[in-house]
């Protein structure tokens, strides 16, 4: 019997890392696609679908710049060469906002994206440690933008007092001082229970 040899993908890290995000994108599409007839056979709430699709949408977007280029122009390229079966998820693409989101010229849904973004984005800097001022002030001054921009959010709205409360301690601090671990971890805490109320009330909101 012959010997079965194993067949290698990539022979270097960098054709491994194109390998790598390709299986990134082609993850994010299929779980948007499954997510979207999920939500057709009424086996997720509007509540949980709005907050997931919002989500998955950021992801894609990330996900996709990291594959764009000559090869795949465009993500219809992409999903042509690997023969996914998603019509759903290009549509949520093509509109990019939720099914559950009226169309208001993009202005609500942009807003929507980018506070998921400014949210996982900053709270994803904290964890891995990223607690320098100038590397945190700017991600929470557009997410305090951002918030303020959306009218849906009360001016009440716990996530704007928290945030706006940290600008003002960061704005205290030089450009190169650092969070100690304590603020990290309230402040990783207070975003992530902002990013529960930010969900709750887009949920109302449907």
């Amino acid at each position: 019997m012959a010997n079965l040899e194993e067949v290698k993908l990539f022979t270097n890290t960098k054709e491994r890392e194109k390998f790598d995000n390709q299986a990134d994108l082609y993850a994010v599409i299929n779980t948007l696609q499954n997510l979207e007839k999920a939500y057709i056979r009424d086996c997720v709430t509007p509540k949980e679908y709005t907050a997931a699709c919002s989500k998955l949408l950021v992801q894609y977007k990330a996900a996709f710049k990291q594959v764009q280029g000559e090869e795949y122009p465009t993500v219809e390229h992409f999903v042509k060469k690997y023969r996914l079966d998603c019509p759903s998820a290009l549509e949520r693409i093509r509109e990019d906002r939720p099914i559950t989101i009226k169309d208001d010229k993009g202005n609500t849904s942009k807003c929507i994206a980018d506070i998921v973004s400014l949210f996982i984005t900053t709270m994803d800097k904290l964890r891995l440690d990223i607690k320098a001022m100038d590397e945190l002030q700017p991600d929470l001054r557009d997410l305090m933008d951002t918030m303020n921009r959306l009218s849906i959010l009360p001016s009440g709205f716990e996530g704007k007092e928290k945030v706006s409360g940290w600008l003002t301690t960061l704005e205290s601090m030089s450009a190169s001082d650092e969070l100690n671990e304590t603020q990290v971890r309230q402040l990783l805490f207070d975003l992530e229970s902002s990013y529960n109320a930010f969900n709750k009330i887009l949920h109302q909101s449907i």
